[in-house]
């Protein structure tokens, strides 16, 4: 469940299903080739691959939804600043990415999840409320670097436009002389993120390769996310 994001899938080829909770009830919304479906902070959502579902995922807020705006539906007992951030690694022993780490994570979220959709379905709230309370809380120490992520990324070129808007007010146009563009290579290896394997496209964190002197794309992170079988890394 993101806590200030949006999230957006844009679904590319296959078929799939989208699980949602939140306080307006379980929805579950078929995922077509063509199809637009997005929600906003608050939901609670499960995809379900059910035949090569492939989708172009955008996020709001570039940065945020990889660092630390989603938290996991884990069982109650996982959800303390203790334990949490041990179930949620994907690191092994190693210190590696794992796929088996990944595959457990998953597990724990949907365990957690199908707890939250039982008690919501016996007319129990409280339980939806009391995860939300807890991921409020894990996420307590990140508010100050989320906020100057959201003031120098996605409300920094608000601005900017809106500095456009009141310089075109006055027939004043010298921002269109600055005009440039800019370019990010498909990324060359998979990650294992929450939502399935990711090729992430991220211009905040990654410079890419610009075909003007600098990118301008702030608002909004991109990936593309393969799910394969029904096995997906991760659950938010």
């Amino acid at each position: 469940m993101h806590l200030t994001c949006a999230e957006c899938y844009v679904v590319v080829s296959g078929r799939g299903r989208l699980e949602t909770l939140n306080y307006k009830g379980l929805t579950t919304t078929e995922l077509h080739p063509g199809d637009v479906v997005w929600f906003t902070p608050g939901t609670i959502h499960r995809a379900i691959n059910d035949g090569d579902l492939r989708v172009i995922v955008v996020m709001q807020n570039s940065g945020l939804p990889e660092a630390g705006d989603a938290v996991m539906t884990f069982p109650p007992e996982y959800l303390s600043p203790e334990t949490y951030p041990g179930a949620a690694s994907l690191l092994d022993a190693d210190g590696s990415p794992s796929h088996e780490r990944a595959q457990a994570r998953r597990d724990l979220a949907i365990a957690g999840f199908t707890e939250l959709k039982r008690q919501w379905r016996r007319g129990n709230r409280s339980a939806y409320e009391d995860f939300c309370a807890a991921a409020v809380r894990l996420v307590q120490p990140l508010l100050d670097t989320w906020e100057k992520t959201v003031s120098d990324g996605a409300l920094a070129a608000a601005h900017t436009a809106l500095r456009q808007i009141d310089a075109l007010r006055q027939c004043r146009f010298n921002h269109l002389f600055s005009a440039e563009i800019s370019r990010i290579a498909q990324p060359s290896r998979q990650t294992l993120g929450m939502c399935g394997f990711l090729h992430a496209y991220d211009p905040a964190r990654r410079a890419g390769t610009p075909a003007g002197p600098k990118s301008g794309l702030f608002a909004a992170d991109v990936e593309e996310c393969v799910r394969p079988g029904a096995d997906l890394p991760g659950l938010s």
